[in-house]
């Protein structure tokens, strides 16, 4: 990447103050994302309630982020990050390819939320820039939740059939000499190639392709034990080869340990200041409370999950987002399950986009493209490294265009890492002992087949393109932000990586956030009674004095509800259908469809 100017240290929040006051799973990320912004710590308090992040100074009024376990769901529903997880559908989703609910052993959904408050706080501070006055922002972790299960609810709502079936199964493999990894490739051709090398018949290796493919879709991948069994007749070596071989891409799953030996940044983000902008920034009128980006506008050109959903949550938050899409459009559109034309899940990520079709390949789709640019605000893509550099589309080319301009780029590694494959989410869990990091002790390291990194990346690329726009304004340069799906792993898995620098254990403990089987379904027990692993310390308490009795398996649901609680222990039911959260009066008010029939969750935040 070319920085055509580089200026002041790139401290969008220089000038203000940050407290934070409240539990401390809910306020310590975003406390320390605010402070990597330029905010001075001024202190913080641990205390029960909501968690409540503040900033201060400059002679402006104090802004206020409110975090709260449960902003839709009752509060003795949803009252940690188990519960979170459980109630909205996350443990379900995480779950499927062991064939029931399993919790994430990493804070997930409080380290989502976290970053979604510190999204509605620098879209605040931009709308006060641009005339609004917006004094307080709520988000919940529910909220997280949903949002997080967002493309899986619309598919399992659709009204289809999925395009594969669900069952458990799935990478990562084992050789002979005990290496587990991860393989990937987007061809299948090179899939077949890869399995025939280490000797599976081409039918059985064509026969589980479509299963692998969909993964990503489905976080499910039931798999021909053939492939499982020949890959632990191979060693490494055989294991490489067959990936040179055929041109498919092999990652070997990295312990946390190994993660303490490589440097890491401390923040998940780059700002990089460019040009200065010649004249007046835009001072749009259409800016509102609610919607402070408003008279904004994002050009988009992305693929998958990790760009969309930035330029999405962009839009939720009032600007005007345009898809540029190559040639008969994206592709995507017609993943089954549909919602009329379009797909279901699709649809998640890119409601409410305007789409413009160009072929970027021409040198006129590269001129219309910088066309639109002269008029935008923010330009954000994923494509492959050197994509940019090479069709004369980098941050330099651009801004020169428009000096103005926040360049966004949402990369896999973020070219820290040498040696790495193809950028993708399961091959960046492997790489980064994410893998370890949410799997408990005593269970085998294994990459969530949820999209873990693609939404969290996401929501950090939003998190910095609103850096980004609020540098823009104070001190009047267009902004490079970098961000990554190494960085979204990074802040996923450092309180393990403490834990293992100080000496302990990284992996929380044996049996953590595993649900309890009912009569009818499993309910999952808050945090507190199970061993929570928080800021370094594992607790002493256990779920023995539970587990112990084998009545509650013969209890409903509700019964065992009703017995855990009088017991003083937090609980709530565990989702396990998706297509039943429409009904789920926990989440059921809203929960929408919209005009193609396709179910939306809730924008996360409330700006008063």
């Amino acid at each position: 990447m070319a920085h055509p100017v580089t200026v002041a240290a790139a401290h969008p929040l220089d000038g203000l103050g940050l407290r934070a006051v409240g539990p401390p799973a809910l306020t310590a990320v975003a406390a320390r994302h605010l402070v990597l912004l330029g905010a001075a710590d001024l202190g913080s308090a641990a205390s029960d309630g909501p968690g409540i992040v503040s900033l201060s100074g400059a002679g402006g009024r104090p802004l206020t982020a409110e975090i709260v376990w449960a902003d839709l769901a009752p509060e003795d529903e949803v009252s940690d990050e188990a519960t979170a997880q459980a109630a909205t559908g996350v443990a379900h989703v995480h779950g499927r390819r062991d064939g029931e609910p399993r919790g994430l052993a990493a804070d997930y959904l409080t380290t989502a939320c976290s970053v979604l408050a510190v999204q509605g706080l620098l879209a605040a501070l931009i709308g006060r820039a641009r005339g609004c006055a917006a004094e307080t922002v709520r988000t919940g972790v529910d909220l997280a939740g949903l949002l997080a299960v967002g493309q899986y609810l619309a598919a399992a709502t659709a009204g289809e059939e999925e395009a594969v079936p669900f069952a458990p199964g799935g990478p990562p493999f084992t050789t002979a000499d005990g290496v587990c990894f991860e393989v990937e490739t987007l061809d299948p051709t090179a899939w077949l190639a890869f399995w025939q090398v280490l000797g599976v018949a081409e039918r059985l290796a064509g026969s589980a392709w479509r299963s692998f493919q969909f993964r990503y879709a489905t976080a499910c991948c039931p798999l021909p034990e053939e492939l499982h069994a020949r890959a632990r007749a191979a060693d490494w070596e055989d294991v490489r080869h067959a990936a040179k071989e055929s041109g498919a891409l092999v990652c070997a799953l990295r312990s946390l340990a190994d993660r303490l030996t490589e440097p890491r940044p401390a923040a998940p983000w780059q700002l990089s200041p460019l040009l200065p902008v010649c004249g007046p920034l835009s001072r749009d009128a259409t800016a509102e409370i609610a919607r402070p980006l408003a008279g904004l506008t994002v050009l988009e050109a992305g693929r998958r999950i990790q760009a969309p959903l930035t330029a999405y949550l962009l839009g939720l938050l009032g600007a005007d987002v345009v898809r540029i899409e190559p040639p008969g459009g994206d592709p995507l559109r017609g993943m089954p399950p549909m919602c009329g034309d379009l797909s279901a899940r699709w649809l998640a990520l890119n409601r409410g986009k305007r789409a413009v079709e160009i072929d970027i390949k021409s040198a006129a789709g590269r001129a219309g493209l910088r066309d639109l640019v002269a008029d935008a605000d923010v330009f954000v893509h994923n494509w492959a490294p050197g994509t940019a550099e090479r069709l004369g589309l980098d941050d330099g080319d651009l801004s020169a265009v428009n000096p103005g301009l926040v360049y966004a780029y949402t990369s896999g590694w973020a070219g820290r890492l040498a040696d790495v494959p193809l950028g993708t989410d399961f091959m960046v869990q492997a790489r980064t002992g994410v893998g370890e990091a949410v799997r408990p002790a005593g269970e085998p390291a294994a990459p969530s087949l949820m999209t873990l990194l693609d939404v969290l990346g996401g929501l950090l690329g939003a998190e910095a393109v609103l850096a980004g726009l609020l540098l823009r304004e104070r001190d009047g340069h267009g902004v490079r932000v970098d961000s990554s799906l190494l960085g979204a792993a990074e802040v996923l898995t450092e309180p393990a990586l403490r834990r293992a620098a100080e000496g302990g254990g990284p992996r929380a403990p044996q049996g953590f956030r595993r649900p309890l089987r009912t009569a009818d379904g499993w309910v999952a027990v808050a945090d507190g009674r199970t061993g929570q692993v928080r800021a370094g310390q594992v607790g002493a308490a256990s779920l023995s004095e539970v587990t112990e009795i084998t009545e509650i398996t013969e209890m409903t649901s509700a019964e065992a509800l009703a017995w855990l609680r009088s017991r003083g222990l937090g609980a709530t039911t565990v989702t396990t259908a998706l297509d039943a959260l429409p009904a789920d009066p926990r989440f059921a008010s809203a929960l929408t469809r919209d005009e193609h029939g396709a179910l939306a969750v809730p924008a996360p935040w409330r700006f008063a």
